[in-house]
């Protein structure tokens, strides 16, 4: 089983990832150099997080302590929405705080542009109306060629986008010179996205999932969703296979040839997620996973933006 990707790009990708989202400063330090120990090696980073120089600090520590070689790593990141019009800089910006001199993966985390509030502070500034203060003078299209620059400078490997649709996604790949090598968007057995899926993959994008698990405990504390692991079907197709549900949930998001990104503050949870190379589902339990599908995302920035862009 490849526990690889190679994208467009020519670069290979990791198919499991650890995610940092909402990883606390203090704690990151230990949970990455325990990640990097079990065997990962990629790890999803992004502005907006406000943990990079954290991040950083602990790749730093692992680099000089010997641990693990730069370029065995794949660091992604991510440009957020206020620094659409400050491509370079907030790139930039992600670098220093990281403590690097290249990215793997640069991706647009939105697509959608706001309010500039001073490069790298990722804030989603309201307007006067309490909502979000979007900017309508910077085109998608000019801050993916912003975005390609970055990889003729040496800045940035392959590039990407995130929680694009197939509208967006058909677009970019009308007038990128330099192809997007990964979509990343939320998938999981309740939010299945097939159609999204199956047209990134026919046109050379890599799907990396996040939110693989359904948002678990973090998305249910914030957006009062549910998990899929609670699922019945789910829990007892793990025990069939002798896994947990969220090895079982990982595993059928690798073979539909997505990348996975979990995210766990917990050491055990994160050698748990990594253990999903020795076993395979059925490709009749696979179909019973896809008659699960409830077109249900977990995760609503709405709640923070005062507008539901995906309306």
């Amino acid at each position: 089983m490849a526990t690889a990707i190679t994208l467009n790009s020519g670069h290979k990708m990791p198919i499991i990832g650890l995610g940092v989202w909402r990883m606390e400063g203090k704690s990151i330090r230990h949970l990455l150099q325990s990640s990097i120990k079990i065997g990962y090696r990629h790890f999803d980073c992004a502005a907006d997080y406000k943990n990079e120089a954290e991040v950083g600090e602990a790749l730093s520590e692992a680099f000089q302590s010997g641990l693990v070689k730069r370029e065995d790593l794949f660091i992604t990141t991510k440009l957020w929405n206020s620094d659409h019009g400050h491509v370079l800089e907030a790139c930039q910006d992600s670098l220093k705080k990281l403590q690097l001199e290249y990215l793997d993966l640069y991706l647009v985390h939105f697509p959608v542009a706001t309010r500039h509030t001073g490069v790298g502070t990722t804030d989603s500034a309201l307007g006067e109306d309490g909502v979000l203060d979007i900017d309508t003078t910077i085109s998608l299209e000019t801050t993916w060629h912003a975005m390609e620059d970055l990889v003729s400078k040496g800045l940035v490997r392959s590039i990407g986008i995130s929680n694009y649709d197939i509208f967006l996604t058909r677009d970019c790949l009308a007038y990128s010179k330099i192809k997007p090598a990964v979509n990343q968007i939320e998938t999981h057995p309740y939010f299945q996205r097939e159609s999204l899926v199956k047209f990134c993959q026919k046109h050379g994008i890599c799907v990396t999932a996040h939110t693989p698990l359904g948002g678990s405990t973090a998305n249910t504390e914030w957006f009062g969703t549910v998990s899929c692991l609670d699922d019945p079907v789910l829990q007892a197709l793990a025990e069939k296979y002798n896994k947990t549900t969220g090895q079982l949930v990982l595993r059928w998001g690798i073979q539909r040839n997505t990348v996975v990104i979990p995210k766990s503050s917990r050491v055990e949870r994160l050698e748990e997620n990594f253990q999903v190379f020795d076993f395979s589902i059925s490709e009749e339990d696979m179909d019973k996973i896809r008659a699960l599908d409830r077109k249900y995302r977990t995760n609503q920035p709405a709640k923070f933006w005062g507008i539901d862009l995906y309306a």
